[in-house]
Parts: structure tokens; sequence; C-alpha cells
């Protein structure tokens, strides 16, 4: 088992940064691959970021490229996103997920996920 817990959501405004954290306990954090999915009021599930266990390959959603970046600190057993030049899309609640295996933007492949943490982007 891994738990996960998200921290460093909130309120900013447009064209501003965040950092997202997100600590595991448990099984051995470095051996998963980490991803952040997003999920805005009435809206699915959608891929932003993940990372390999050895934090060499990352992957990007396309509406974040450039913007976002994910890394992660496997002595901290945390890993990280960093949010740059947020725009009001962004709004949304981010959570944290793990796998075993390669990295994947498909949520589905995930076993095991954060509670989320709200980040809100005013215009």
């Amino acid at each position: 088992q891994v738990q996960l817990v998200e921290s460093g959501g909130g309120l900013v405004q447009a064209g501003g940064s965040l950092r997202l954290s997100c600590a595991a306990s448990g099984r051995t954090f470095s051996s998963y691959a980490m991803g952040w999915f997003r999920q805005a009021p009435g809206k699915e599930r959608r891929f932003v970021a993940s990372i390999s266990w050895s934090g060499d390959t990352t992957y990007y959603a396309d509406s974040v490229k450039g913007r976002f970046t994910i890394s992660r600190d496997n002595a901290k057993n945390t890993f990280y996103l960093q949010m740059n030049s947020l725009k009001p899309e962004d709004t949304a609640v981010y959570s944290c997920a793990a796998r075993e295996g390669l990295y994947s933007s498909n949520w589905s492949q995930y076993h095991y996920w954060g509670q989320g943490t709200q980040v809100t982007v005013s215009s």
C-alpha cells in the first residue's frame, strides 16, 4: 500500500505560480511512477503530467507543456508539480497518483490516489 497526501493548492491570480507537493508513505516510493491529474467541476478527470520512477522521464499534457514542471525527490518520498503562468482554465482539483511500472497518462492505470487539492486561478 502507498498513501499519498497532496498540499500546496490555493487561490492565485492569472499569471501566478503554485507548487503542489505529494508526500508518499508506505511501500517503496522510488519504485513507483507518479502522475498528476485534475478535474474541473462537471468535467472528466484529465491527465496533467507524469514522471518515471527514476525521475529521468517526464510527460506532459499539451495544455500545460512549457508552464508546468513535474519532479520528484525519492529521498524525501515526495514529488512535485510546479505550476507557472497559471490560467483560469487551470482551475480544478488536482490529485496525485502512483502506479507500479511505467509512467502513464491513463488515470485508470494508477493504483493509489491522494485526496486532491483545490487550485483556483482568478482572472
